[in-house]
């Protein structure tokens, strides 16, 4: 093939692997093919082009993806194959590429093993490593014996982003694990879906990521009242290592890691500071070099420059405690407070300054989502409402303006490039950030929560979790794409969202009569940020009851984290931790089966069930005060475990073997509450209300109904179902007092049930927890290194076009977030 002037060919090494197509294990008269483990690439079954779909290595997940196109309910299983006759040979071919502006073709000459799908087409498959790329493609077609084939590769798929470095001369690690300090592991999230967009859409994607980094530095104000200058000194110091000694800098280079996995020097589950291992000198040292470097030099956001040693040494000086001193602020969120103290005083975010809860006793909020209470020296009290102000100049910008003007700049660029529905979407939005005023936000959710759009996300003060009082929104963002055929099968389960709330063991004053089904995607993530977190792998929104009661809700199931995450550790976990060898293989075949159908029903039939009683029409929040987060965490969770043995669900084809995977949730969902423990590696209380959600579940039915049994074995303890019907009449008995208690807003209730059962734990038993995960040698944290987009801009600012790459460098990522508001980083 002739090449295009000033191109320079491209060598890739070429594995020709033989493809088997098989009827999926799950599906009825499916029947199983031994083969080697390999990754796995999807296919499209029915396109007229030949397909040529980009792979990574840590995308596979257990030797099996599901078929794109018509025929989805198939398996592609990849195993050693040929390109002469079926001999299991490896050929490695040159292969050419043309680069123009829009687009590259690759072409290979190789001679196809004659295989038949059940279709009656021949089909073969090329999997190409570039050396430049670090990449690991894998093209598929139809195809007859012996020809020469061309692929037609997407717009810029294969511009190597690596040109002029070294060739790589092997394949990266197979592992989702991408670096881990300590106790915490950074994996890279995926979305192979991003190249399937058209352009338009690819543009929207990439300002909407852009929006979400202009918000990430909020929530490190919002935890802490130091944590944006510590972000600002961490940052300076690891983008300038020069002439820092190498041991001090790997020290401070892996605390910095943390400290960003956590947006803060605070555990994001446990809320309990964590301290660094080099000293206060060290740090100095290391402050100062990295100022003749070039670092201080410039503002970040709204921090003034520190251009001089004296200015630098003062800044030390200040953050100091807040560094080193394990006592000031030991825990962001305190809802077990100690003697003396509040659950304000108690915590160290910022959502308060100087007040008490018996200051807000009969203060009126009129932003209760997105402001900041402070007491003044005279004893007034008044709120610092987030918004960045109106354009006209009759709102004036309030707290963490400079961000969120940042915000809007690149929402303005995004709603030119969406379509009608989604820019009317934006703009509430956008006008909500400038005028912070909530009818803005319940605007803006009510048409968010109706606009199904491809390219989706979530951006603002939403979840309230951090705020002690449970009222306070923290800053948070995130990007995805719609993966449509899982969608598809997932909107079954929303359209019988009324069928699943008449069977639900509540009392029938409680039951919804007229039902908006909710909105239901499962998704691949572009970008996390903010107060998002890698572990959230379901999330359903909006969270306010009057948009709820009126439009619904709107559910995202971010399937690809929770199987990077399953793919980490679970297998290790299930083996040291099940009672035995049958719920270890059972665990092996069915736990992402499971998670997956409790994320499901945890977020599309869960948090949106259940009618609250007359006297609570704008929710059961204000009456069930700090408790509400929890109970309605641990209520959602019951709806999947309640309903995972309905035949409903086998009858819409989204469960195979239903008594496997209902055991193995039920397995699960009773095991947490001893695993969990070793995330809180300090004190006997637990503070997060996911984990007081799932030990009030296992610990009450373990009461009240004998089906859950603890014990010890060898020196070890355990925890198994005895009896899997009765465990379930127990989260049937739970179910329905939650709900009771959350329509009637029974305050009392809540708090005797959570006090008894969801905050207490003995601390021997969580030090045994930890030694048995030590030796496992797995992380207990996570945080997610997301896909990285890079557009290419015309003269007048238009995106011409956007390419994803997957960096696998968290410090790159956080730096390159960073850089936003300081460009010298």
């Amino acid at each position: 093939m002739a090449l295009l002037a000033g191109v320079e060919p491209v060598e890739f090494d070429v594995e020709i692997k033989r493809l088997a197509l098989r009827r999926h294990p799950g599906k009825p008269g499916g029947h199983q093919m031994l083969a080697p483990a390999q990754p796995m690439a999807r296919l499209d079954d029915e396109v007229a082009q030949p397909a040529f779909v980009r792979i990574h290595q840590d995308a596979a997940q257990r030797s099996e993806l599901f078929l794109r196109g018509a025929q989805h309910d198939d398996v592609v299983q990849i195993t050693q194959g040929c390109v002469d006759a079926g001999r299991g040979k490896v050929t490695k071919v040159r292969i050419h590429t043309v680069h123009t502006p829009f687009r590259a073709f690759l072409q290979l000459e190789y001679q196809a093993c004659p295989l038949t799908s059940r279709t009656g087409r021949r089909r073969s498959s090329a999997r190409i490593w570039c050396g430049r790329c670090h990449f690991w493609y894998r093209a598929g077609c139809r195809l007859d014996p012996m020809r020469t084939i061309g692929f037609l590769l997407g717009s810029t798929a294969l511009l190597c982003p690596m040109d002029g470095l070294p060739a790589q001369s092997t394949p990266p690690s197979t592992s989702s694990i991408v670096e881990r300090v300590g106790d915490t592991g950074f994996i890279q999230l995926q979305a192979d879906s991003f190249r399937a967009l058209e352009p338009r859409g690819q543009a929207l994607a990439y300002w909407l990521t852009q929006a979400s980094i202009a918000i990430d530095p909020i929530v490190y104000d919002q935890l802490s009242p130091y944590g944006l200058r510590q972000k600002r000194l961490l940052e300076e110091i690891v983008a300038r290592p020069a002439g820092i000694a190498p041991a001090i800098f790997q020290k401070i280079r892996a605390y910095a890691l943390v400290f960003w996995a956590n947006r803060g020097n605070h555990n994001e589950m446990t809320g309990q500071k964590f301290l660094p291992a080099f000293t206060a000198d060290e740090l100095r040292q290391a402050a100062l070099t990295a100022q003749k470097n070039g670092g201080f030099k410039t503002g970040y956001a709204d921090l003034a420059p520190l251009p001089e040693p004296g200015d630098l040494d003062r800044e030390l000086r200040e953050l100091g405690p807040s560094l080193f001193d394990a006592n000031l602020d030991p825990i962001t969120t305190a809802k077990t407070p100690p003697p003396g103290k509040d659950i304000i005083q108690a915590s160290s975010n910022n959502f308060y300054r100087g007040v008490t809860l018996q200051d807000l006793k009969n203060f009126r909020e009129q932003f209760p989502l997105n402001s900041r209470i402070v007491k003044g020296a005279d004893g007034s009290i008044r709120e610092e409402v987030y918004r960045a102000g109106t354009p006209d100049g009759k709102m004036k910008p309030g707290r963490y303006a400079v961000y969120l003007k940042k915000a809007i700049e690149y929402l303005e660029r995004a709603r030119a490039v969406a379509d009608p529905a989604q820019a009317q979407v934006i703009s509430g939005l956008i006008r909500f950030y400038q005028t912070g005023d909530p009818k803005d936000w319940l605007l803006f959710g009510a048409d968010w929560v109706r606009d199904d759009a491809p390219v989706d996300f979530a951006n603002g003060f939403i979840e309230v979790y951090r705020d002690a009082r449970g009222a306070k929104g923290s800053s948070q963002s995130f990007v995805t794409i719609t993966d449509k055929p899982v969608s598809d099968a997932m909107k079954k389960l929303a359209q019988n969202a009324a069928y699943f709330e008449q069977k639900a063991p509540w009392d029938a004053r409680y039951k919804k009569q007229a039902f908006q089904p909710p909105v239901v995607k499962a998704v691949e993530v572009l970008v996390e940020t903010g107060d998002f977190h890698v572990t959230t792998i379901g999330d359903n929104l909006p969270n306010e009851n009057q948009i709820r009661e009126e439009f619904g809700s709107k559910n995202f199931l971010l399937l690809g984290s929770s199987h990077a995450l399953s793919k980490a550790s679970a297998r290790a976990v299930a083996s040291e931790f099940a009672v035995s060898q049958e719920e270890t293989q059972r665990a092996d075949r069915f736990g992402e089966d499971a998670e997956d159908m409790l994320t499901a029903l945890h977020e599309v039939i869960g948090h949106g069930s259940g009618k609250l009683s007359e006297r609570l029409k704008t929710g059961a929040e204000p009456f069930l005060k700090e408790y509400f987060s929890t109970l309605e965490e641990a209520r959602a969770d019951l709806m999947g475990l309640f309903n995972i043995w309905d035949p409903k669900l086998k009858e819409l084809g989204l469960v195979s073997d239903q008594e496997g995977v209902a055991r193995t949730m039920y397995d699960g969902a009773a095991r947490v509450a001893l695993t969990q423990l070793r995330r809180i590696p300090k004190g006997d209380t637990i503070e997060e209300d996911h984990q007081r959600g799932r030990a009030l579940i296992a610990n009450f039915i373990r009461d009240k109904t004998g089906a859950i049994e603890q014990f010890d074995r060898n020196g070890k303890t355990y925890v198994r179902v005895k009896d899997y019907q009765k465990m379930r009449e127990g989260v049937g008995l739970l179910l329905a007092e939650l709900m009771r208690i959350k329509a009637e807003g029974d305050y009392d209730a809540i708090k005797a049930l959570i006090d008894k059962y969801g905050v207490h734990f003995d601390p021997k038993l969580r030090d045994q927890v930890v030694a048995r995960y030590r030796q496992l040698d797995l992380p207990t944290y996570w945080a997610g290194i997301n896909p990285e987009l890079t557009a290419q801009l015309d003269a007048s600012g238009h995106v011409t076009s956007v390419r994803v790459t997957y960096p696998r460098d968290a410090v790159r990522q956080y730096l390159s977030y960073a850089a936003m508001y300081a460009p010298s980083l």
